[in-house]
């Protein structure tokens, strides 16, 4: 959702010179969201909510497709039992040959804490490396217009190949008040850790009394308030995705994943990272693998953006 450091940064200080006059939204405490990803298939998953995105569109290349062929389901290595979810996204830099991988659950998630363990990558799986790929866990509401004031996103987003104005390997964390894709026009606030993160992590998001924390394992990233505080339910996202700048010249195939052990929402609640690794663990002592507490909003989730 963003194009260079620069215009993060334009949009960060317009943002600073406005007062908040929106009240910070808030959900009722108590429901909880989680999914281990331990299914027999696909389609067993999307019976748990989850949306698989088809259609083209923003972000990443234009025209390159995305479905379920970005998707798989993996036996875990490390824990006899467990499975993990996969997006595998792959370029041979034009769009004919860019499949891109993105899945969503409800819109339905607002105040609360977001968490989920995912491995990011620094290099393709096949082919040179090089390409500006972003491998993401986040929020969002669709974007009904251009500049539309009720927009909400939070995200974490890993760049190992650098982009957006950072010359390596970058985490970004951005809060959004609002966005016009075409010509680009970007409010929000931002933060980035440059860096390495090639492993397994948990990212983790607290949203609540106004006031937005990102979290890396049990490192405090950033802080976001004001107008970039959420005002409508979001659906909970992840996608794996290259940048349209940031492509190597057309040629060799290139093969990316991003893997996906948990992910896991309180609604209502602020949790820390080790609050939210005892409740899982709880979960899985009970040998549940998906539960979802949290009451349906009647809300579309597009899943496209």
């Amino acid at each position: 959702m963003k194009t260079a450091m620069v215009v993060l940064l334009l949009g960060s200080l317009l943002q600073a010179g406005c007062q908040n006059k929106t009240a910070p939204a808030t959900t009722s405490a108590g429901g909880v969201l989680f999914d281990d990803f331990s299914h027999a298939s696909l389609a067993e998953m999307q019976q748990h909510g989850w949306i698989i995105r088809m259609a083209a569109g923003w972000p990443g290349v234009e025209h390159a497709g995305w479905g379920e062929a970005a998707f798989s389901l993996h036996d875990d290595p490390a824990r006899p039992g467990n499975r993990l979810l996969r997006m595998t996204a792959q370029t041979d830099g034009t769009a004919a040959g860019t499949r891109q991988a993105q899945f969503c659950h409800a819109r339905k998630y607002l105040a609360g804490t977001y968490a989920a363990r995912v491995r990011f990558s620094d290099a393709p799986v096949r082919g040179p490396n090089g390409d500006q790929v972003v491998q993401t866990f986040y929020t969002i509401s669709p974007l009904e217009r251009d500049l539309d004031p009720q927009y909400s996103e939070l995200d974490h987003e890993y760049l190992p190949n650098g982009g957006w104005g950072a010359p390596a390997a970058t985490l970004f964390n951005t809060s959004w008040e609002t966005v016009r894709l075409v010509p680009w026009q970007a409010f929000n606030q931002h933060a980035w850790r440059p860096g390495s993160l090639a492993g397994w992590h948990v990212l983790l998001i607290q949203v609540g009394d106004g006031k937005i924390d990102y979290w890396l394992d049990d490192d405090h990233l950033a802080q976001h308030d004001g107008k970039v505080y959420p005002r409508v339910p979001m659906s909970l996202n992840f996608n794996l995705w290259f940048t349209r700048e940031g492509l190597l010249p057309a040629g060799e195939m290139r093969v990316w994943e991003q893997d996906i052990d948990w992910v896991y929402h309180a609604s209502g609640r602020t949790l820390s990272t080790a609050e939210v690794l005892a409740e899982v663990e709880a979960l899985r002592r009970a040998q549940v693998r998906s539960r979802d507490s949290i009451a349906a909003t009647g809300l579309s989730s597009p899943c496209a953006m």
